[in-house]
């Protein structure tokens, strides 16, 4: 595991480490040059830590790319400052990210419901500079893409989720091994036998602070849940959309729509995509690790010959 490492963006600690990886000449040769940012998913305990597995399993392939590794404000060992977290702060956090330390252009790798970041990020003028490609893993239901949370209903949400005693209450409950490991159970794992205790393990951790709630809590308040149609077919930015063959949607506006349908909707929505579907469910860089890093580099390493 890399050394954690601090930057300052808006007077807040943020925390990040970077995976340099020794590679022969041979590798080096084959274009393995452009670095991946890995953009954790928000949740109970939920940090960069998500990715570790997918940083060992590329190395192990032989891939010599450099991996960056940030902590979304309010994760992980970054501050967490007690206000609504919204994608488009993410995002501004993710821009400073990408012109102060990894000062490179970079392929973005979103997990799940993080892709409207992304999305406001590829909005920023000043992005078109270091994002030259995008991989999706199992993105959000194209529905829940293209339907917006009413105001007063993520208000209500929020001030519901935040306010004391219901907040620390709530919290302190989600955060329960049994409760943890039934909802990845129910909803991000294909096979019950993968939510090992090395998952368990890493968001017992994550989820020790109480402050770490706000992040998830602005997650589940739907602040991120807008009709992305028009920005979507606006984003012209090479993507691959990886979708896992058990894909599920928490969303009940998801719920009858199949793996195939969703690859079939996001390549008719994005002008410069394309999918693959991989075995596993809606955590793919965790479950199924191998699969997922077969998956995308080939994607990686022809943008990176272009």
């Amino acid at each position: 595991m890399a050394a954690t490492q601090f930057y300052s963006w808006r007077n807040y600690r943020c925390a990040y480490e970077i995976q340099n990886f020794q590679i022969s000449q041979a590798a080096s040769a084959q274009g393995n040059c452009l670095p991946l940012v890995l953009i954790h998913p928000i949740g109970v305990g939920l940090s960069r830590r998500f990715w570790d597995r997918f940083c060992q399993a590329w190395r192990h392939q032989g891939y010599g790319n450099s991996l960056y590794l940030p902590d979304l404000l309010g994760c992980g060992d970054g501050d967490m400052p007690a206000v609504a977290y919204r994608t488009e702060d993410w995002a501004d956090q993710l821009l400073f990210f990408l012109q102060t330390v990894v000062n490179r252009p970079s392929v973005l790798v979103v997990q799940g419901a993080l892709f409207p970041v992304a999305i406001a990020l590829a909005q920023l003028e000043e992005a078109q500079t270091w994002v030259r490609g995008l991989v999706l893993s199992g993105p959000p239901a194209w529905s829940v893409m293209t339907t917006p949370t009413p105001h007063w209903q993520t208000k209500l949400l929020w001030n519901l989720l935040f306010e004391p005693p219901v907040g620390p209450l709530f919290y302190r409950y989600a955060r329960r091994r049994n409760f943890i490991e039934s909802f990845s159970v129910r909803q991000l794992f294909a096979d019950a036998a993968d939510v090992d205790d090395a998952w368990l393990a890493m968001l017992d951790d994550g989820a020790a602070n109480p402050a770490s709630r706000y992040a998830v809590f602005s997650f589940l308040a739907s602040f991120w849940r807008q009709d992305y149609t028009e920005r979507l077919a606006g984003l012209n930015i090479p993507t691959l959309v990886t979708v896992g063959d058990r894909a599920s949607s928490i969303s009940r506006s998801g719920k009858t729509e199949t793996p195939q349908d969703r690859i079939s909707e996001y390549l008719k929505g994005l002008p410069q995509a394309e999918a693959k579907l991989v075995g596993g469910r809606n955590v793919l860089p965790y479950e199924s690790t191998t699969e997922f890093v077969t998956a995308i580099a080939p994607f990686v390493h022809e943008l990176t010959d272009q």
